[in-house]
């Protein structure tokens, strides 16, 4: 997927979880990952064949397929790490612990950012500027990332094409998970496209006026 200027956007799946790793390159060739959740070797090689340089980690959460392979990226690269929201310690200090359950070996790390986030906040790569909304539910500490200009939204695991975030692991919230969706995201816009954590793009309208869980009709009670 590539957007117009001021930044383009290529979309890495990895780890067996298939987790949508993005790359967002800005027009000065700086680059921002956002969720590099493993295959480090994977993510710089789709990184070099932008020609991008990366500069940044932003997560959305701390699940081990979405933040896995942030501290060695940050090596490999000197990219700081900014996201997610501080409550998100609870999953990024239990990574590799996790890795290992799920069969992934030795390749999860813990996480320790270097910048935590919170509603109200900006990220920026190369002058393009991200707004941040706090968006718990799937995790206590989950964020988003929206840049209001191309209308696009980086979700994580907090909505999907046609359902939303899992809230059955420990301190995940369904009625926080949809007022995250209903107060945070549905605001941003119906023509607002996002890139979820899995699977294939959406818009928000789409998801308004389709989706099993959260479409307005069925939120309705119709």
């Amino acid at each position: 997927m590539t957007q117009e200027p001021p930044f383009q956007v290529q979309i890495v799946p990895v780890t067996p979880f298939q987790q949508n790793c993005s790359i967002i390159r800005a027009a000065n060739g700086d680059a921002a990952v956002i969720d590099p959740g493993g295959e480090v070797d994977r993510i710089e090689e789709a990184a070099k064949a932008m020609d991008a340089t990366i500069k940044k980690i932003w997560l959305t959460h701390g699940h081990l397929d979405h933040a896995s392979g942030a501290m060695e990226l940050k090596r490999r690269t000197g990219a700081p790490i900014e996201g997610a929201h501080e409550e998100e310690v609870f999953w990024l200090s239990q990574i590799a612990e996790q890795s290992k359950r799920f069969g992934i070996g030795n390749e999860g790390e813990n996480v320790v950012p270097d910048r935590w986030l919170d509603d109200g906040d900006t990220v920026e790569i190369g002058g393009v500027v991200f707004d941040v909304y706090f968006t718990p539910g799937h995790t206590p500490g989950h964020v988003i990332f929206h840049q209001k200009d191309a209308r696009l939204a980086f979700v994580g695991d907090v909505l999907f094409k046609g359902s939303i975030g899992r809230t059955d692991f420990p301190r995940g919230d369904h009625a926080t998970l949809i007022r995250s969706i209903t107060e945070k995201l549905w605001p941003l816009g119906n023509d607002t496209r996002f890139v979820p954590g899995h699977g294939p793009l959406s818009t928000f309208g789409e998801e308004r006026r389709s989706n099993a869980f959260v479409a307005d009709h069925v939120l309705a009670g119709g």
